[in-house]
């Protein structure tokens, strides 16, 4: 199975042949500042190749830069200039090498370093008027980076769990234990209170759990409290209740901590009998 590969980035290149006809009698008479500019359009960009014949920055040698005369679309362009000399041959039949420069240009004007393609002295002398040229073979080699893959936001939406662990407890569904409180009895889910009550936890699953307990006796509590009780385990919040259950309102944001002190007693037939 081939490995998947990501593009991090694009090449754009572009070769091209230069020519300068007359080159002995060129090196002989310009100065070492002066050039010999070739225009070329790259990747939307326009470049300028300088050929100096008489090199400023050593006389003896044949140099190229490359100048960016466009903006940069991006803060910065990265490209190389490779050269390679065609014509004419260099003494004693040396097989010439290309040689480059690479340069991050960040606008107009911005020029690469200096290629030295060759020492003028290597060069055998032309036979005729008509082999007086020099032909340099330039490849210009642009490294665009890609842009980064759009990043989709996927909003989370606000938990409802609560909402959905109360409809459970008002349909009963899966229900599998039952709380008698003076006369009333509540459906509920065994897992759900033991998760949110460490006391229940040990009732219905530590080691001295009742397997067969199905149904708890609640003594000396009012229904309304309990009833409450069962809607903060299960939503964490506490429901709305008559004005004058105000007090049992206060006690019942505190009913999780009261059901983890209290003692439980299991009864015979399956029944456990919790004491608050």
């Amino acid at each position: 199975m081939a490995n998947a590969c990501t593009k991090l980035t694009g090449i754009v290149r572009s070769v091209r042949l230069f020519q300068v006809d007359g080159f002995s009698l060129a090196a002989k008479t310009m100065s070492s500042e002066e050039c010999l500019k070739f225009l070329w359009s790259v990747d939307g960009y326009e470049w300028e190749i300088h050929c100096y014949p008489a090199s400023r920055w050593c006389s003896q040698y044949v140099a190229l830069k490359l100048m960016l005369l466009s903006e940069a679309r991006t803060c910065k362009v990265r490209a190389s200039l490779g050269c390679l000399l065609v014509h004419p041959r260099i003494r004693e039949n040396t097989s010439p090498s290309e040689k480059s420069v690479t340069h991050v240009f960040k606008g107009p004007k911005d020029c690469s370093g200096v290629i030295f393609l060759m020492d003028r002295n290597s060069l055998a002398a032309p036979a005729t008027l008509k082999d007086d040229y020099l032909t340099v073979e330039c490849t210009i080699t642009i490294l665009n980076e890609l842009p980064e893959a759009a990043t989709t936001m996927v909003p989370v939406p606000s938990s409802n769990l609560h909402l959905h662990l109360g409809e459970l407890l008002e349909s009963r569904t899966g229900a599998d234990v039952t709380f008698l409180v003076s006369g009333e009895t509540f459906a509920a889910h065994k897992l759900i209170i033991a998760a949110r009550s460490p006391v229940f936890m040990a009732e219905f699953f530590g080691h001295m759990r009742e397997a067969s307990a199905w149904r708890v006796v609640i003594k000396d509590m009012d229904p309304q409290a309990f009833k409450a009780m069962l809607h903060f385990i299960y939503t964490d919040t506490v429901p709305e209740l008559d004005q004058e259950l105000e007090a049992v309102a206060a006690m019942a944001q505190h009913l999780l901590a009261a059901a983890d002190s209290c003692a439980g007693i299991r009864g015979a037939n399956g029944v456990v009998a919790v004491l608050m």
